[in-house]
């Protein structure tokens, strides 16, 4: 967690930003929420720590910890944007369920290997990607 914060600090004071006791709660309550969190979300738990925190600084701090490659969004295709921590994370990917939103992060070498070999026989060297695979899991095929 210190290396996290020490690179948000870093990229605060890049961009000659204040680090407020408000952006630390935040940090800190995000860091640790250890799951893929919503804005309203963190901002309830925020709220716990320091009822004086606004919905709008817990959005534009996720902001800033997306920018500083703290965060990372993600898009479970239920309109509900969410946020994960990469900083110092291996990459992944997602599978999940349509009818009851369970997600299961997984990595794959073979699909790596496979995503590696069509960005080259396309002339692209990849600096990013995410895939989400949308189903159903057993529990909701099985009820």
């Amino acid at each position: 967690m210190q290396a996290a914060k020490d690179q948000f600090l870093l990229y605060l004071a890049r961009n000659k930003l204040n680090f407020t006791s408000q952006r630390d709660i935040i940090f800190d309550v995000f860091w640790s929420s250890g799951y893929h969190i919503s804005p309203e979300e963190l901002w309830q738990l925020v709220k716990k720590h320091d009822p004086d925190v606004g919905q709008a600084t817990v959005y534009r701090t996720l902001k800033l910890l997306t920018d500083a490659g703290i965060a990372r969004e993600v898009d479970f295709g239920d309109g509900v944007s969410r946020y994960e921590a990469c900083f110092g994370q291996s990459h992944h990917d997602h599978l999940i369920c349509k009818e009851c939103g369970k997600n299961i992060e997984f990595v794959n070498h073979k699909i790596e290997q496979i995503q590696e070999e069509l960005a080259r026989q396309h002339g692209f060297t990849l600096s990013e990607h995410s895939m989400y695979l949308f189903g159903k899991c057993t529990e909701c095929r099985n009820p």
